[in-house]
């Protein structure tokens, strides 16, 4: 088993978060719901769904969990302006641990200048901002870079999943 920080506030996109988030769970992983704001405090998705934040982002240490998951939807882009946020997702590129990006996540990635270099893929409105980063930008629904594992959309999750999960044994 595995402990995986799904970092999120609000506007995530519903799925992206909760499907992959259900297969972790019954594949015997442990997630904790990590943001930027305290413990106990419910974000939302763009289409209702309720995440309960376990810890804030300041309070943990990329040496307590095995992995990152970083679901989509305008959430990263609101996580992308806090410090916290930006060096917690760094420091599992630099400990290369797992790290799970779906469709918007790239925004986080870029700010946290952790690109250069890797093959990556994202939502199609971000391949210019992906390729300014020093990354190669891939159309395909998973790309697997080293600790890296990244996908473009909803209709990707169930190659995101097994990626994602490939990445976990």
């Amino acid at each position: 088993m595995k402990r995986i920080a799904v970092i999120i506030t609000d506007m995530f996109q519903d799925v992206e978060y909760s499907q992959p988030a259900d297969a972790f769970r019954k594949a015997g992983h442990e997630l904790v719901n990590v943001g930027i704001v305290s413990a106990g405090s419910i974000v939302k998705g763009e289409y209702g769904t309720l995440v309960q934040i376990d810890k804030p982002v300041r309070d943990v240490a990329t040496d307590d969990f095995d992995a990152l998951f970083i679901p989509g939807g305008y959430s990263p882009d609101k996580l992308r302006i806090d410090d916290n946020a930006i060096r917690f997702t760094r420091d599992f590129f630099t400990k290369k641990k797992p790290v799970f990006a779906i469709c918007h996540a790239a925004q986080l990635l870029i700010t946290a200048q952790v690109l250069e270099g890797r093959r990556v893929t994202g939502w199609k409105s971000l391949v210019q901002d992906i390729k300014n980063a020093g990354a190669e930008y891939v159309d395909e629904e998973v790309v697997v870079d080293g600790n890296l594992v990244s996908s473009r959309k909803p209709s990707d999750i169930p190659a995101f999943v097994r990626e994602s999960l490939k990445m976990l044994q």
